[in-house]
Parts: structure tokens; sequence; C-alpha cells
């Protein structure tokens, strides 16, 4: 097992906390429900368009159900990098690397992930197949 550094510990279970508390909410409440205590997007309120990130909320939901079909169909970019900022957050809070070399600077290198999510926020408003897939829902 490897020790925390005194000074993480609070950081380290402060997100801890957060994070159990996030997936019982997305776990209680519904997104797609009129009730639901969770916000829509603003931007798409504003203009009709899918921004990067439309359908994130909708696809924790689905993901904490164990629906991962549907959670790929609410924001498959956002699903794919779950892991990497899980990895990114463990490291930061912990003090220790999980990914060492090529696939680190790739997989950690924020210009790519804007470069990323602009693209898919550009393509998932295309309205022919197969970009109407990227579309939540």
């Amino acid at each position: 097992m490897i020790a925390l550094p005194a000074r993480r510990l609070p950081v380290a279970a402060a997100l801890g906390v957060a994070a159990i508390a996030g997936v019982g909410l997305l776990y209680a409440f519904d997104p797609n429900a009129a009730s639901s205590p969770f916000p829509g997007c603003l931007f798409h309120a504003f203009t009709g368009l899918y921004c990067p990130g439309c359908g994130m909320t909708r696809m924790l939901h689905a993901l904490v159900h164990g629906d991962v079909a549907r959670a790929a169909s609410m924001n498959v970019l956002a699903l794919a990098g779950l892991p990497v900022f899980g990895a990114f957050i463990v490291e930061r809070a912990a003090g220790f690397r999980l990914l060492t070399g090529g696939a680190r600077k790739v997989l950690f290198d924020g210009r790519l992930w804007i470069a990323g999510a602009l693209i898919f926020g550009v393509l998932r408003n295309l309205p022919w197949a197969p970009f109407t897939a990227l579309a939540p829902g």
C-alpha cells in the first residue's frame, strides 16, 4: 500500500467524499425526469446546439446504473475520458504516477483533450449519419 503524504490526506478524503456523494445523487435522481435537480445545458438551451459536454450527466446516470451502452449513446467522449480523468485525479491527490512514458504524455495532454472536445462538439452537431449518433440520446 502506498502511504499518502500528510498534506494530501484532506484533499484525497474530500475527493472521495465528493465522489461518493455524486454517485449517490446520480443513482437516486434521474436527470431525464422533469423533477430532476440537475440543471440542463445552457448552451443547448440558448443555441439549440450540443456542446461537447451535453449528455454528460445522463451518461453518468446510465453508468451508475450499469447501462454502458446507454452511457455511450449520451456522451461517448466523456465516457472514454473517465478512466483518464480518474487516473489524473488519483495522481494529483496521491502524489504518485499511475501512468508513465508516452501514454502519460498523450493521455494527460490538455491541449489534445481541448482539441478533441472542439472537434467532437462540431461533429455531434452535423445532421448526417454517422455523426447524428454522436448527439445525446
